[in-house]
């Protein structure tokens, strides 16, 4: 979700280091699907912990990607480390757990970078504001320092495309990153910033703390229908073009994992889904584990049945993109997503789709 600089030399040697290991023992072949048994991908997502990207180690949790025959390494970005698109997107890691808007900004950049399997239609994001702010709608925003997860992070994408809405440019109002979790919830407390656009759990942790409460909602599919326009595709599994086109059995592997972890998500309540995450995500400093609970029945409803890329959501978030400046229309949206691989993974193992696909015209 975020984009970072880079990190500092010794965390990329040790990334560098842990490939050079895992090519090693694997003899090459085996990331690819070759001959060499069970492909291994390293995925990297924005934040483990945080309830927009569960699903990624819920499905190591349920045993899904051994059970369709693929090793992924599991990883997080760090504050002010390597952003996990920008970690792929230079072959740090094979895929990202990332926002789908990060593909339009790599086109626009001259980059290949496609979304193989949609894993939610909302940003799964909210607004808080303190009470202090007079913050009731993007209309306040004049004015006022907005917190975002990093400056050019999809959170700031998000919060200038909310302004532009109500007519309000950049230079009315201030961005500054502060982080998720605890630094979040620090920026509104000392008074650095008058909102910050968060996820779940830190949502809960500042509602129960009275720190904020929420001022506009792009957390559930329909709530993005309602601020949008339109279902918002937010968290996704992107990777570099070239890498997709040689790499399609070990993709599939790592898409039927997924999908059949969203058909789970869909037919099982937020606290089993709590009870098979790991202690730490679910109850530490911020939240209790029915705060987790709690905020996850609440937002659950970003979170797609399917792993298809929705109708009409690419268009929406080029609109968005169009919107801040980030992108123009000359913007091929049937080369940022493909709908084949999750196609696919319902197909071969009978689960029923109800989400309508995108076309490759988006």
């Amino acid at each position: 979700m975020s984009r970072r600089p880079v990190a500092v030399a010794a965390s990329l040697l040790t990334v560098l280091a842990l490939g050079a290991v895992s090519a090693c023992s694997n003899n090459s072949s085996a990331a690819k699907g070759g001959s060499g048994g069970t492909p291994t991908v390293k995925l990297m997502a924005g934040g483990l912990d945080k309830q927009i990207y569960l699903p990624y180690q819920l499905a190591q949790q349920l045993g899904f990607y051994k059970k369709y025959g693929v090793n992924v390494e599991l990883s997080t970005e760090q504050d002010g480390g390597v952003g996990a698109e920008d970690a792929m997107a230079s072959g740090q890691v094979d895929m990202a757990g990332a926002w789908y808007n990060h593909t339009i900004d790599f086109q626009v950049k001259g980059k290949a970078v496609e979304d193989v399997v949609q894993l939610s239609g909302a940003p799964g994001e909210r607004e808080m504001c303190t009470t202090k702010s007079g913050v009731h709608s993007a209309a306040d925003f004049k004015g006022k320092t907005l917190g975002v997860t990093d400056l050019g992070s999809g959170t700031d994408t998000l919060t200038q495309f909310l302004a532009a809405q109500k007519n309000l440019k950049t230079k009315d109002f201030s961005r500054i990153g502060v982080g998720s979790g605890s630094t979040a919830v620090a920026a509104l407390q000392n008074g650095k910033a008058a909102c910050v656009m968060t996820t779940q759990p830190t949502v809960a942790a500042m509602e129960k703390k009275g720190v904020a409460t929420s001022a506009i909602d792009v957390a559930t599919t329909a709530g993005a229908k309602a601020a949008m326009g339109g279902a918002w595709p937010a968290a996704s599994v992107i990777a570099r073009t070239d890498w997709v086109n040689s790499h399609k059995d070990a993709v599939q592997k790592v898409v039927n994992a997924l999908v059949a972890t969203m058909h789970w998500i869909n037919s099982h309540s937020a606290t089993d889904i709590a009870n098979k995450l790991p202690q730490s995500y679910v109850q530490n400093q911020l939240v209790t584990k029915a705060d987790y609970i709690s905020a996850l029945t609440q937002d659950k409803g970003q979170f797609l049945p399917d792993g298809i890329m929705p109708a009409g959501g690419p268009k929406t978030v080029l609109a968005t993109e169009e919107l801040v400046g980030h992108a123009t229309s000359s913007v091929k949206l049937g080369t940022t997503f493909t709908n084949e691989f999750a196609i696919k993974a319902n197909k071969t193992e009978g689960f029923t789709t109800t989400t309508t696909p995108a076309g490759s015209n988006g």
